[in-house]
């Protein structure tokens, strides 16, 4: 738990939120700057890096194999090593509670004829990994130890071949791992998938890989080359929607409010939570749109608003899937029916996103219930509030519900708010200043 942190933590209805902010650096580039940095050869300097646990634990396991990655001034470096020159590591690599850091590690293991024996926290080792395993083993990655869960132990090869995979689930960190791999082998690698976020594909034609993608309907065919060879660059990270979403929320549901959050990548990919907060007709607009480091970026206003329920459809899933809690929150406020569908995801994020979403609205007086993927809020307009959250460990659940506090009619609590840290640890610190109103431990 960060030191930072409260174990339980209490929200309660504030005066409305005003003012103008900025939020930590986007969680998954920063992941794929200090990876691909690593792969390239140079010095990659990264503006922006988000300095959360994830993304730290990231930047321990670059430097453990062979590519240094330090904080230096107001950025960061790191010396790369070029595709195919990272060194066995002395000792296992940590990768806290970072699905995306270890998913994508593995992915450039692959490509080296080294072994290497990967870790998690408790919520990490419940996370799905043979998805990921399934495509790098077909290419040559083998599996030593373990197989479902972490920990794992994987060796890699000089002499990965390259595939033709179709993803059975749309998942941009089976798609990256795979793709990143792919720069290791003799000849092509595609992925066949339907859209999902693209900062990888961006990112990879950023160091110099070669890259190309074909749509087909609602698929999209995206191939790399192998034989790689990346060269260092600059890279600027945005501000993560992710958490940028959070505010945003926040501004909507509080009466009065008006925020504006400076710099926020805007990447379609990534953009279906806020399409659906305007139709439910929340006053979201976008500012100073601009491109930065080869990403779509914007300063987002939202104003507090009267919002309806709406049908977020399943095809949005991929562009939102780490905002449906927070979605959940806002359509509590709502009036009407909010269905949310294409939800199976949400099964196996941090925790059970899906059930902990429900029970946790269901806690504080929210009609909601869970029919297969889909999650159905009926919103009354408010929010009694006075429950209690169990997190399971999970940072977005924590924020959703201490947001869902701060509009509610009595407080709210989490049993845990350590867990923030991972990806969002100035939280705290940017909504007070906006206005919001924070209670340490939980009420009663």
């Amino acid at each position: 738990m960060s030191a930072t942190e409260p174990r339980a933590l209490s929200s309660q209805r504030s005066g409305p939120l005003i003012g103008r902010t900025r939020v930590p650096g986007d969680k998954s580039i920063s992941h794929r700057a200090l990876l691909l940095g690593a792969l390239a050869t140079g010095k990659t300097r990264i503006e922006g890096l988000l300095e959360a646990e994830d993304v730290l634990n990231t930047a321990g396991a670059v430097s453990a194999l062979g590519a240094i990655a330090r904080r230096t001034g107001s950025g960061w470096e790191v010396l790369g090593r070029g595709v195919g020159g990272l060194a066995e590591p002395s000792s296992p690599l940590d990768f806290g509670n970072s699905g995306t850091g270890v998913r994508l590690t593995m992915g450039a293991i692959a490509g080296h004829p080294m072994t290497v024996r990967l870790l998690g926290d408790a919520s990490l080792s419940r996370r799905p990994m043979r998805r990921v395993l399934d495509p790098l083993q077909q290419m040559g990655l083998e599996v030593l130890e373990g197989g479902e869960t972490l920990p794992l132990t994987i060796r890699g090869t000089a002499d990965l071949v390259p595939i033709f995979y179709r993803l059975p689930v749309a998942s941009a960190q089976i798609k990256s791992a795979v793709l990143i791999a792919g720069l290791h082998a003799a000849g092509e690698t595609t992925v066949d998938t339907v859209a999902t976020r693209d900062h990888t594909e961006r990112m990879l034609r950023h160091f110099g890989a070669r890259v190309r993608v074909e749509r087909r309907g609602e698929r999209e065919a995206i191939t790399v080359g192998g034989d790689a060879e990346l060269m260092g660059r600059d890279v600027v990270v945005p501000g993560d929607p992710s958490s940028a979403a959070f505010l945003a929320a926040a501004a909507l549901i509080v009466p009065g409010s008006e925020v504006s959050i400076e710099g926020v990548l805007v990447n379609p990919t990534r953009a279906g939570f806020y399409q659906t907060l305007r139709e439910m007709g929340g006053d979201v607009s976008l500012r100073n749109e601009r491109e930065e480091g080869g990403e779509p970026v914007a300063d987002i206003m939202v104003r507090s608003s009267r919002l309806s329920g709406v049908r977020v459809p399943a095809e949005r899933a991929p562009s939102m899937i780490d905002e449906y809690p927070i979605l959940a929150v806002v359509a509590a406020f709502a009036d009407g029916v909010t269905r949310m569908e294409g939800l199976a995801e949400l099964k196996v994020k941090e925790s059970d996103r899906l059930g902990a979403t429900a029970a946790g609205l269901a806690a504080n007086g929210v009609a909601t219930r869970v029919e297969g993927d889909c999650l159905i809020v009926s919103g009354q307009g408010m929010v009694r509030g006075g429950g209690k959250v169990a997190t399971h460990m999970d940072h977005r659940i924590a924020m959703a519900f201490l947001t869902l506090g701060l509009a509610s009619d009595r407080p709210v609590s989490v049993d845990d708010a350590g867990m923030i840290a991972t990806s969002f640890p100035e939280f705290r610190e940017l909504m007070t200043r906006l206005g919001a109103q924070f209670i340490e431990g939980a009420v009663r």
